[in-house]
This record gives structure tokens, C-alpha cells and sequence, in this order.
């Protein structure tokens, strides 16, 4: 290379050298330390409880992170807003039957207590139920027939001098182990048959309460109530009969609307007055197609005053029944008390059914509580009574002494109970399509949603809350609790 044309380039590369340092000199940034963006940190401020109907998943909660923004999207809104109150929620839970006691009575000590402290606990592992119906005296699930005065044909006991509580007594140890864990939960009583010396016919099923001892059996529920206080168990409230309406099953009663109106403002709410006893008296305790039944009773003004409300089942009639009557007398409570599910049903389709129309269906109906059927039985789905259900499944299988399976009402109850504790209150939430939903505010000051996807497909949806809203894909067929501050 010629000496000027070497000389020449090299003054170019320091001009250009020179140029460049000038440049970045005069700019904030220097390309040794270029600018780092500060790292985005998204905080989960919902937690999300998953049971998919193909039971895939169970009750797990989700560990996606999920966050409340502001971005905006195309999709469906549910929007929650806690300035709107409904009713107060007294709790979730199952009928405790006699038959439940029996099977639950079998597992060794280290299971039962697991058990026990697994649906009654309030420990991450537990489902946290906050209420149980019991039956006075024998249930269809119950091994065998009884009540707390049975006698000889032909014998009366005017003064119920053998009243005893005998036959319960497994029942009211296991009661007090339930208490012992929970000393709050509520207990809702309910007969399905009056003793058969005051009936007008001799025989577990069917027949109606004789006139004559409508008195004497006002003071059968009395002597019940006080030896139960004995016992250290308080009874929330009672219902004159359960399923008045249906008098074929073992046992049973049937008691028409005016009948148990005269019962009630006559004999029982009066009995119940002279002995100072605060149980509440919730009246009907049948299905949804018949809300002539309670509303004849409320009609009635002198058995208004002992009336707290009416109690539902749905194994006939719509949900909607229930808000029926709460609008027609709406001081008065309502309380969804027994759906069972199958032996022959499948999870998926009871998962959703049952989510859709006993948890959200009777909560977004005023309800005060909803309960499924049994708690327990074994694998034949026994005990039960000659003629009682054969076919009514468990919450909770007992399969050996050491062992249990959870079936479907046992997520049913769980997606709720874990979730709304008693005290809560449900606030206002749109229904968007397939996306059956009921919201809470908890005592504690946390929002609960319970959302079914009661469609074929898989969607996505905002929670929308105070002006921010978060996306989520709920499966069809699915429940989904979710919780947020």
C-alpha cells in the first residue's frame, strides 16, 4: 500500500473513532450500560378450587398465578358487587342419618377421627361443614324402624312417661364428637313419623296424626328438645314432617297444609312458648312443586308468628319456587333441607346438576343453607329401612374398617362449605350464559365465587370486581370456588 493512501485511511478511522465518542458522550445512555427495564411482578390475588366432571380433578386448588388488571378483552363478564346484600348464610352440609352413625361407627379409632375431623375441621385438609339435619326418631336410612315412645298395641303414654332417647344414643356420641370440633354448627331435626299410638293407623308407613294427641305430640318435640340440651346438643330448629306429602315411604306421615298449620299455631308453637324453648319452627320441609303448601301456612295469622320460614327439596319442581315464597312473605326464611344423589348416576352429570340447582339454584333463591341428603353408607348403599331408599348414595363411602371414598355430594357440599362459612353473606352476580354463578361475602371480608359450566364446551370469562376483572377458563362441566381479598 502506497504511504499517502495508508496515511489516508488511517486519519478516517480516528475521525470516525473521535465522531463516535462524541456522540455517545453527549446522549444519557452509553453503550456500555444500556437501560434495563425493571422486571414486571404480577401477584396472584385470586386462589381458584378446581373439580372437573371428569373427576381428572378433585377439590385441588390452582397454582397459576391469577391477577385482577385492567386490560382490556372480548370476553363474557361476571361482575361481582358486594354493595348488594342478600340473605345471611347459616351453612352446607348433609343429613346425618341414623344408617350414617352405623357405617361411620366402623372404622377404627385413627380413621373415624380423621373422618370426622376431615368434614367438621376447619384445617386446609377440611371441607368445614356448618350444618346437619337429623331425623327425631328413625329415618328411611335408618337400620330400623323406631321413635322415642314406642308401645304395645293398644297402650297410651298421655304423659310421655317413656319417652327415652335410647335408640339415638350412637347418634348423639357421634354428635358430640361433631360438636367437640365444631361447637357451632347448627342442627336442623326433622320427624318422618309421629310414635304409632297417636297415629290412626298402626303401621311405620303412611297414616296421619290423630286430633286427639296433636298436644301430647306438641310436648313429644318439647321432652325432645330439652333431653337433647341434657345431652349438651342444641337444636337449632325443627320441621313438624318430613316430606308431609309423601306417605309411602318407611317411615312416614302424611300431614296436609292445614293440618300442620293447626298443629303449629295451636299445639306446637304455643308448647314451645310455655317452655321457653327458642328452636325455630320451619314449616313444609317437601318438593319445589307444591309452594301453595307453605304459603297456606303462612297465610294462616295465628300460625305466622311461630313460623321462621319453609323448607325445600326438589325432586319435583323448579328452584324458582323457592323465591316464590320468599317474595309473597319475605321476613320469613327459606332453607333447602335433602337432595340425594344416585347409586345409578354419573359424577359429571350430578356434579353439574347438583352445583347448578341445590348450591347456586337454592342460594341465588334465598336460601339459608343447602344440604344433601346422606352423609354416609357402605358399598351395598345400607342401612336402610324395609322399603327406605335403596338406591341413595353417600357423601362418604365406608368401604372397609381403614378406609372411605369421597363421592360426588362430597364435592358438591365442599365447593361451599370450605369456602363460606356461616355468617357469610351471598352479594349480586350476573348469570352469563352457561355460567352458573353465586358470590359471597365472607366474615371475614374475602368475595367467594362459585361458578358451574353447565355447557359442552370449555370457557374463558372476567371476574370483574371494583372496576378491575380478571380472565378465566373454566372446562365444561366444571365447578370452580374462587376466593380474593
Amino acid at each position: 500500500m502506497k504511504p499517502n493512501l495508508k496515511n489516508a485511511i488511517q486519519v478516517l478511522f480516528f475521525a470516525a473513532a473521535v465522531f463516535t465518542q462524541v456522540k455517545c458522550s453527549s446522549s444519557n445512555d452509553t453503550v456500555e450500560n444500556p437501560p434495563v427495564s425493571p422486571p414486571v411482578t404480577v401477584t396472584n390475588d385470586v386462589d381458584f378450587w378446581l373439580t372437573k366432571g371428569d373427576q381428572s380433578v378433585l377439590l385441588a386448588k390452582q397454582s397459576g398465578v391469577i391477577g385482577f388488571g385492567t386490560t382490556t378483552n372480548t370476553f363474557s363478564n361476571i361482575e361481582v358487587d358486594a354493595s348488594q346484600k342478600y340473605q345471611t348464610v347459616d351453612g352446607f352440609g348433609y343429613t346425618l342419618t341414623g344408617g350414617s352413625v352405623d357405617v361411620i361407627n366402623q372404622l377404627n379409632t385413627t380413621k373415624r377421627t380423621a373422618l370426622l375431623q376431615e368434614l367438621f375441621g376447619s384445617a386446609e385438609n377440611s371441607i368445614g361443614i356448618s350444618y346437619i339435619r337429623i331425623s327425631i326418631g328413625a329415618s328411611d336410612l335408618s337400620a330400623d324402624t323406631f321413635t322415642y315412645n314406642d308401645l304395645a298395641t293398644g297402650e297410651t303414654d298421655l304423659d310421655l312417661a317413656k319417652f327415652s332417647l335410647e335408640k339415638d344414643k350412637n347418634l348423639i356420641a357421634v354428635l358430640k364428637e361433631i360438636l367437640a370440633i365444631n361447637p357451632k354448627i347448627l342442627i336442623l331435626a326433622t320427624p318422618w313419623s309421629a310414635p304409632l299410638w297417636m297415629k290412626d293407623k298402626n303401621s311405620f308407613v303412611g297414616g296421619k296424626l290423630n286430633t286427639q294427641y296433636y298436644d301430647v305430640y306438641a310436648k313429644y318435640f318439647v321432652k325432645y328438645i330439652q333431653q337433647m340440651k341434657t345431652e349438651g346438643i342444641t337444636i337449632d330448629a325443627v320441621t313438624p314432617q318430613n316430606e308431609p306429602l309423601h306417605d309411602g315411604n318407611n317411615p312416614s306421615m302424611y300431614m296436609s297444609a292445614g293440618e300442620q298449620a293447626n298443629f303449629i299455631k295451636n299445639n306446637l308453637g304455643p308448647a314451645f312458648k310455655t317452655a321457653n324453648i327458642t328452636t325455630k319452627i320451619i314449616a313444609y320441609d317437601h318438593n319445589c312443586d307444591n309452594a301453595n303448601y307453605p304459603k297456606e301456612i303462612l297465610a294462616d295469622a295465628a300460625a305466622f308468628p311461630f313460623v321462621d320460614g319453609s323448607a325445600f327439596h326438589l325432586y319435583a319442581g323448579n328452584i324458582s319456587a323457592l323465591s316464590d315464597v320468599y317474595n309473597a312473605y319475605p321476613t320469613k326464611n327459606i332453607y333447602f333441607t335433602e337432595q340425594f344423589t344416585a347409586s345409578t348416576g354419573d359424577f359429571g352429570g350430578d356434579l353439574k346438576w347438583h352445583l347448578k340447582n341445590v348450591i347456586i339454584g337454592s342460594m341465588r333463591n334465598f336460601s339459608r343453607n343447602a344440604l344433601e341428603w346422606n352423609l354416609a353408607n357402605n358399598a351395598s348403599f345400607q342401612p336402610h329401612t324395609q322399603g327406605g331408599c335403596t338406591t341413595c348414595k353417600g357423601a362418604i363411602t365406608i368401604t372397609s374398617s381403614d378406609n372411605f371414598q369421597r363421592n360426588v355430594a362430597y364435592y358438591i357440599i365442599a365447593h361451599a362449605s370450605k369456602f363460606v362459612p356461616a355468617g357469610s353473606v351471598r352479594i349480586a352476580s350476573n348469570t352469563s350464559g352457561n355460567l352458573q354463578n353465586v358470590a359471597f361475602l365472607t366474615p371475614s371480608g374475602s368475595k367467594v365465587l362459585i361458578v358451574e359450566n353447565d355447557g359442552s364446551a370449555n370457557e374463558t370469562f372476567n371476574i370483574k370486581y371494583n372496576g378491575k376483572w380478571v380472565a378465566i377458563t373454566l372446562d365444561a362441566g366444571a365447578v370452580g370456588t374462587y376466593i380474593w381479598k
